[in-house]
């Protein structure tokens, strides 16, 4: 795949964070992020403006959430079958790094992440319509095992096949998607803070951890770049 491709063409995270130019975004578990610091509302305001003012954003606008600290904006496609990175995000995430160098703001690689809520479930279907009227959420594209919410702010829900009952676990556990180069720190803050490493089998992109208690949680971390 190369630079030349469809701007639709579906990319891995893998191939994003392998492009020139992006050393601001991580991929986390819903889209690719970035966080600019701002120190002002004001200041942040001014990056949204240069954000609205890229062209080509009715095709694919990004989900630009402006707080008085800083700016995250996320990148994700969102159609009838397709939650995920185009080649279009490649080229727009660059537009919006140099915006934010033009207004003379930095981005901090390391202070994005995404939470998400996993249910174990024996028959998803059985379950899932309750926990979709409950939070008001709709089905993520090309899913049966997902939910998330149509405003795109709250925790995504997944819904985890489960062969058979398991009670000396917790059938919700959460799931907290962090930047590929901060899983391992983050993992041990957590170890330090009193928790437990229940299982690294799927390290660097998986680790499963629990607490003092057993209340587990995982760290994921998508599409670090080739070595080298």
């Amino acid at each position: 795949m190369t630079d030349t491709a469809d701007n639709n063409e579906r990319i891995r995270p893998r191939y994003f964070h392998g492009s020139a130019g992006l050393e601001d975004w991580r991929v986390l578990g819903e889209g690719a992020c970035a966080y600019f610091r701002t120190g002002s509302f004001t200041a942040g305001a001014r990056l949204v403006r240069a954000i609205a003012e890229l062209p080509g954003l009715a095709q694919d606008a990004p989900d630009v959430d402006l707080r008085p600290e800083g700016v995250t904006v996320r990148l994700i496609t969102l159609t009838d079958d397709y939650y995920g990175l185009t080649e279009r995000h490649v080229s727009l995430a660059r537009e919006i790094s140099a915006a934010a160098r033009t207004l003379g703001i930095a981005a901090d690689p390391s202070a994005v992440q995404t939470v998400q809520v996993t249910v174990d479930a024996l028959e998803t279907p059985a379950v899932l319509p309750f926990w979709r009227a409950l939070l008001g959420y709709q089905d993520r594209a090309n899913s049966g095992e997902d939910l998330v919410d149509p405003g795109r702010r709250g925790a995504p829900f997944y819904f985890q096949p489960m062969d058979a009952p398991r009670p000396q676990r917790n059938r919700v556990h959460v799931d907290v998607w962090v930047p590929y180069d901060q899983a391992e720190a983050r993992v041990a803050a957590a170890i330090a803070a009193g928790g437990r490493l229940v299982s690294d089998a799927d390290a660097p992109s998986n680790y499963v951890l629990a607490d003092a208690e057993g209340n587990e949680a995982c760290v994921g971390a998508a599409g670090a770049p080739e070595p080298g």
